[in-house]
């Protein structure tokens, strides 16, 4: 990690023996100074190359089957992603193919793999996902509408992340406000989760302090290195984390948002977290409390409950600050979707993580008080 950090991979691909790699790249990077001197290290080391840009928001299995025929006709030995999480997710699911065969489809759920992908290294161009340290990839399945997770906590990491902040200076400002949001909530809700624990919530403490306290500057300003590498940071700790704990309603209506209205991950999580923030309140009203402080408010010596909505409406105003719509209908939704959209949330079971136990029609009033 660190200001030009990338040159590690000289090093990464000596170690793994590398001649041959495939690179999954966010097409927007193509013609950057950063991948420029990527590449010039690849050339340098005499290594074979096979690029693959064709990389969607919430890739679709079609894009992992394009990817893979790729990067199998290269006959590569070790991948490098170089993205946000989209693109380092389609480069883990070719990764499992590589060595487990089959469809991306075979793998959905929990450790449904047993082989090591071929060994991958990460570099995030967005502070959002995680996806670098994350036990998830996250795949569309456009027949059925909805998003596959393959999830393995000791073999989907990438086992070589490089968080370099000079990777994030080509973000556009409103793909790093969504994706710092999200990474923001994959830190609260982690925390907050059921499954938390000593250890998750320390990291998350931090994950959080980092995330809202230079996210204002990183979207202000993407050239600011100290504000992009505190939100790499902040982002790869809760990466760390939610995979252990699970997460809770925002994400769980996100999903259902998303592939309904074909909103990103990012923006889906942003324009629901105020309103499940509200809603989640009365479970920990004590750990909202401490988010409260890691996010700057002068809580100290207040009753609980008062230092916990200060949390909400800090959670509120950091949303209006990086000019998140505030309501659903601002981003297209149609409230007639509102009755099978809580439905799936409620069958979803994320009441294993969320801190606030969530019937059906707590899912249609959420629904509607964020429309």
């Amino acid at each position: 990690m660190g200001e030009g950090s990338y040159k590690k991979i000289a090093e990464v691909i000596t170690k793994l023996a590398c001649q041959r790699i495939f690179i999954a790249l966010d097409a927007a990077l193509l013609k950057s100074e950063f991948y420029a001197g990527i590449a010039n290290l690849l050339q340098e080391a005499n290594v074979s190359t096979a690029l693959f840009t064709e990389i969607e928001p919430d890739p679709s299995a079609h894009t992992v089957e394009k990817a893979f025929a790729v990067c199998h006709a290269h006959k590569a030995t070790v991948i490098l992603a170089i993205g946000g999480g989209s693109t380092i997710d389609v480069a883990k699911a070719v990764g499992i193919l590589a060595t487990n065969g089959g469809r991306i489809h075979d793998y959905e759920g929990i450790e449904k793999f047993s082989i090591p992908g071929l060994p991958l290294i990460a570099i995030p161009t967005t502070a959002g996902t995680g996806s670098e340290v994350s036990g998830s990839c996250v795949i569309t399945d456009t027949e059925k509408n909805l998003k596959m997770s393959i999830r393995h906590a000791s073999l989907n990491p990438a086992p070589f992340a490089i968080l370099d902040p000079l990777a994030l200076r080509t973000v556009p400002a409103h793909v790093a406000a969504h994706s710092g949001i999200d990474a923001f909530v994959h830190a609260f809700e982690s925390y907050i989760s059921l499954g938390s624990n000593l250890m998750t919530d320390a990291i998350n403490l931090q994950a959080m302090a980092l995330l809202a306290g230079n996210i204002r500057q990183f979207v202000a300003n993407r050239q600011n290195t100290t504000a992009a590498m505190n939100m790499l940071c902040g982002s790869a700790l809760a990466g760390i984390t939610f995979g252990q704990t699970g997460l809770g309603n925002v994400h769980c209506m996100a999903r259902f948002v998303g592939a309904e209205f074909h909103l990103s991950h990012g923006l889906s999580n942003a324009v629901c977290l105020p309103h499940v923030a509200k809603f989640n309140l009365l479970a920990v009203p004590e750990k909202f409390a401490q988010v409260a402080q890691v996010m700057g408010c002068p809580v100290l010596g207040l009753p609980t409950l008062q230092a916990a909505q200060a949390a909400v409406e800090a959670i509120t105003v950091l949303c209006s600050d990086l000019s998140i719509p505030a309501r659903l209908r601002d981003v297209g939704a149609k409230q007639e979707y509102f009755d099978d959209m809580a439905a799936a949330c409620f069958a979803a079971n994320y009441n294993r993580w969320n801190p606030r136990h969530t019937t059906v029609a707590d899912f249609r009033l959420l629904f509607d008080q964020a429309y």
